[in-house]
């Protein structure tokens, strides 16, 4: 089927797809802006930045925020944690989502709406941050790489939409069929479900790789050896010392003007690198999984 031309189209279709064109643009420009600021102004003079003449294009380029970031080691041992961090959480998360959105889908599945229940009761009642706590502790992983890794391994919402997903997509038929071969249940999962939800699981993998990486409450309870903190958690500390350091210039009297300036100035730009900092690895995750993602977000969109 070809596509019309816009000049062979009627008057009001011409009027839909400018108004159409115009909207989607002012969205995409909200959208794409605020970020594209926040890395001119990570790499600006931080006194253009904080007097609004940063807008459209870097000025008087400077990367003193981020020597200023980067003087800390601890940040490279962030990275490599959080890193693995995220990498085994996706792979972990996802199996142990899929298995559970599997077993939901099934029609004859004695106790499911019981279960289901539960599931549901659990996106609306939480425990709260002592008995968390509490169960981290008595299960032995305080202070351990279990806890970032295990912490948040189910989410419910992501559950729902996998199970939707093989409810949708993948037929019935397929199951008898590897049912009458001899099959069981993990071996049509293995050899059949599996290999048709690379769409989902690029979706999955993708909502808690965000929630991972961008985690740092939890390495802020759970975890006190150094060695052990995510990215975020010590890039929060790292935002906190400077800014600590610029209230004190501030307050103290003995300071030399240039120095305490200076110290407002690296306070500020800092602000901007751990933005970028933080935030490219999921960037650079999103356009790796684009294609998947654009279509399984839309599951459960349409029936049939």
């Amino acid at each position: 089927m070809k596509t019309r031309k816009f000049k062979d189209m009627s008057s009001s279709n011409k009027v839909f797809y400018i108004f159409n064109a115009i909207l989607w643009g002012l969205v995409l420009f909200v959208t794409i802006y605020p970020l594209y600021l926040v890395v001119i102004s990570s790499i600006s003079n931080p006194d253009l930045v904080a007097t609004g003449q940063v807008t459209l294009y870097p000025k008087d380029i400077s990367f003193i925020g981020y020597e200023s970031v980067f003087q800390n080691k601890e940040i490279w041992i962030g990275y490599a944690n959080s890193l693995f961090y995220t990498v085994v959480h996706i792979v972990l998360s996802v199996v142990i989502t899929l298995l559970c959105a599997y077993a939901m889908s099934r029609k004859v599945f004695p106790g499911k709406k019981l279960i289901n229940l539960y599931f549901v009761i659990t996106m609306f009642i939480s425990g709260g941050l002592i008995p968390s706590f509490l169960t981290i502790r008595n299960l032995g992983w305080y202070n351990t790489r279990w806890v970032l890794i295990f912490m948040g391994s189910c989410s419910v919402w992501n559950l729902m939409v996998a199970r939707t997903y093989i409810q949708t997509t993948i037929p019935d038929e397929l199951y008898e069929a590897a049912k009458l071969d001899g099959a069981s249940h993990f071996q049509y999962f293995g050899k059949v479900v599996l290999p048709l939800s690379k769409t989902i699981m690029s979706v999955l993998s993708i909502y808690y790789g965000v929630g991972t990486w961008n985690d740092y409450f939890n390495g802020l309870v759970y975890i006190k050896d150094r060695n052990k903190l995510p990215l975020q958690t010590i890039l929060r500390e790292i935002l906190a010392v400077i800014s600590s350091r610029a209230g004190d210039a501030m307050l103290t009297e003995e300071m030399a003007q240039q120095s305490m300036e200076e110290t407002m100035r690296i306070a500020n730009s800092a602000k901007y690198c751990t933005i970028v900092i933080a935030t490219v690895p999921i960037v650079l995750l999103y356009i790796l999984l684009q294609k998947h993602f654009e279509k399984g977000v839309m599951i459960g969109s349409l029936k049939g």
